[in-house]
C-alpha cells in the first residue's frame, strides 16, 4: 500500500489549511495507506520536509493552495518523488488544471489507485532570485500586484479576494513598457502585464491561457496591452471564461524560454507568491514532476 508524507500550510484559506485533509486521511488509512502528517512553519520548511520524505521514497502531499502546490512541486522537480494535492487554499489554481475533485472520497480514489504522470514545470531566474521552480504561472505586472493584495486580504477570501485585489490595483496602475524575449526573438510591448502559463488558471480560476496544458512542453505567453481601465475592467470579467484572448487588446505567444524586461520597477509573482521585480528570465521543464491526477 501506499505511503503518504502530508505536508501543510496551516494559514492556507484562511487558517484552516487542515480541516479538508481530516476526512480524506480517515479513508486512506481505512484503505490501507499510511499517513503521517508535518506542519510547516514556512514555505522553505515545508519544501524541506518534501525533500526529505520523497528521499525517504514516499508520496507527498502538498496540503494548502497554490503557494504551497507551487513551492513543494518546484522542490520536487526533477527528483523523481511523487506529489499528491490537496487543495486547501484560497485559488487551487494548479489543481484545477488537473482536475482535481474536491469531494474527498473521489480524492482518495485518485491518492491511491492513480498511476504518477509527468507535468511540466517552470524554472525561475532574477537577481533575487537566483533560481526557484514552480508549477502554473509566472506573472509581471498588474496582476502581481493584485495577487499582493489578494494575499494581505483579511476579510475576503477565495475569488473574492483576488477580484477586489484585481480593482485595487487597476486603479492605481500605470501601464509599463516591456522587452518580450520569447525563445530568441523580442517583442516590444506596452501595457498592463505579461504572463508565462504552464497552467490555464490562476488568480482563483481565472482562465488567463485557454490553450495552455501541463504537459506539452511549452508556456503560453500572454499580453494584455494598454487600453482604458473601463475595458480592462471588462477583460477581467471575460477571465472567467477565457473569451479575453480574442481581443485585440490580448496577444497570445507560446515557446520553451522568456525573459521579461520592463522600464521601470515592475512587480512579478509566481503561483500566488510575490516578492520581487522585473527582470526575471522563465523556462519549462517538460516533464519533470511526477502528479498523481
Amino acid at each position: 500500500m501506499r505511503q503518504f508524507t502530508a505536508v501543510i500550510n496551516p494559514t492556507a484559506g484562511g487558517s484552516t489549511g487542515a480541516a479538508p485533509l481530516l476526512q480524506l486521511a480517515r479513508l486512506l488509512r481505512a484503505a490501507g495507506a499510511e499517513l503521517e502528517t508535518e506542519y510547516s512553519r514556512s514555505l522553505a520548511h515545508a519544501q524541506d520536509i518534501a525533500r526529505v520524505a520523497g528521499e525517504r521514497g514516499r508520496i507527498v502531499l502538498a496540503v494548502g493552495g497554490d503557494g504551497i502546490t507551487g513551492g513543494i512541486g518546484g522542490a520536487l522537480s526533477g527528483t523523481g518523488t511523487v506529489l499528491g494535492l490537496v487543495p486547501a487554499g484560497r485559488g487551487n489554481d494548479f489543481a484545477r488544471a488537473l482536475r482535481l475533485p474536491a469531494e474527498p472520497e473521489a480524492l482518495a480514489q485518485i491518492l491511491l489507485h492513480a498511476e504518477p504522470r509527468p507535468v511540466d514545470t517552470i524554472e525561475v531566474e532574477s537577481a533575487v532570485h537566483p533560481r526557484t521552480v514552480v508549477l502554473g504561472s509566472v506573472y509581471a505586472g498588474v496582476d502581481a500586484e493584485a495577487n499582493r493584495y489578494a494575499n494581505n486580504a483579511r476579510l475576503l477570501r477565495g475569488a473574492a479576494s483576488y477580484y477586489a485585489g484585481g480593482l485595487r490595483a487597476v486603479t492605481t496602475w500605470r501601464p509599463a513598457d516591456y522587452r518580450v524575449t520569447v525563445d530568441g526573438e523580442e517583442h516590444l510591448h506596452r501595457g498592463y502585464t505579461v504572463v508565462a502559463a504552464n497552467s490555464p488558471y490562476y488568480g482563483s480560476g481565472r482562465l488567463i491561457a485557454p490553450d495552455a496544458s501541463v504537459d506539452d512542453g511549452l508556456l503560453d505567453v500572454v499580453l494584455i496591452r494598454e487600453a482604458p481601465r473601463r475595458l480592462f475592467f471588462t477583460l477581467m470579467n471575460e477571465l472567467k471564461t477565457g473569451a479575453h484572448v480574442h481581443r485585440p487588446q490580448v496577444r497570445v505567444l507560446r515557446g520553451r524560454e522568456l525573459r521579461i524586461e520592463a522600464g521601470r520597477p515592475v512587480p512579478y509573482g509566481a503561483d500566488g507568491e510575490v516578492d520581487a521585480a522585473l527582470p526575471v528570465t522563465v523556462r519549462v521543464l517538460p516533464g519533470d514532476l511526477s502528479v498523481l491526477y
